[in-house]
């Protein structure tokens, strides 16, 4: 098995070289990795456009690692290592493991997730895996809780474009309840900007906030870690509300005879 791994803690990062310490023992796997050169949390899912990409292999007393550091994004990342750094595609994309929970709605600010999802807009299958602590934390059962769970990729059968966001309690693995297949939850903040003064006077802010506890449906992805479970939640790169598409579809609405700001007429054939 072909493996990318990348993040947004960048290339360094505890989570990224423990997974790959783990999935690098076994003979069964090539693992790769491509990873921002430093820390991108909260970059979403942006691309670098306007400026070059520089690319650095790192190599350990000389030796090759078949791993690369980009300055850029984690969505550089996948697409950098696909289109031009890898020499074949990869059979798995794997963005973590992120210090730090991806739940419910944050997945639109994560780093992480959008590098799987660059991954699964090639159509390969893509997982991004977080542990849900900021501190004190040991990788190791996450790490080998992913190798675990390559195995069952034939069994989960991923149509393309679709990846799994994967979270991990940041628990002993003895207190682990179990896998929980789940939806992606709500996440809510309070005080979400800290105004302040720099010492010249200048108004600045701050991005803070307070963690709301919002109801949640007991099949959501926040339900799950709080009860210490792991979540899988498969998350479709189709935004669509196809059930408001169909609704609005039988809404008609008619041009009729329209003039617009400078003056162009519009009239309905």
């Amino acid at each position: 098995m072909r493996l990318l791994l990348t993040n947004d803690d960048g290339i360094h990062a505890e989570g990224l070289q423990s997974l790959r310490q783990v999935l690098s023992a076994s003979p069964m796997m090539e693992v790769f990795t491509v990873a921002p050169d430093r820390e991108r949390s909260a970059s979403g899912h942006a691309i670098t456009m306007h400026r070059p990409l520089l690319v650095d292999e790192i190599k350990t007393n000389g030796r090759r690692e078949r791993a690369w550091a980009v300055g850029g994004t984690p969505a550089d990342c996948t697409k950098l290592a696909v289109e031009a750094i890898l020499e074949e595609r990869p059979d798995v994309v794997i963005s973590g493991i992120n210090r730090g929970p991806n739940l419910g709605t944050d997945v639109f600010y994560s780093g992480t997730v959008s590098a799987a999802i660059e991954g699964a807009m090639y159509g390969l299958p893509a997982l991004a895996v977080s542990l849900t602590a900021f501190e004190g934390l040991d990788y190791t059962f996450a790490a080998h809780f992913v190798r675990h769970l390559l195995g069952y990729l034939p069994q989960l059968s991923l149509k393309p474009r679709i990846l799994l966001n994967v979270n991990i309690p940041a628990v002993e693995p003895s207190q682990i309840n179990g896998v929980r297949f789940t939806r992606l939850g709500v996440r809510q903040y309070r005080n979400v900007f800290d105004r302040r003064l720099d010492p010249r006077g200048r108004v600045y802010y701050w991005l803070a906030g307070e963690l709301l506890d919002p109801d949640n449906d007991p099949d959501s992805d926040v339900i799950a870690i709080k009860n210490n479970f792991i979540s899988i939640t498969p998350i479709h790169l189709d935004l669509t509300s196809h059930q408001t598409l169909y609704d609005l579809q039988q809404v008609e609405i008619d041009l009729g005879e329209i003039v617009d700001r400078s003056g162009i007429l519009h009239r309905t054939q």
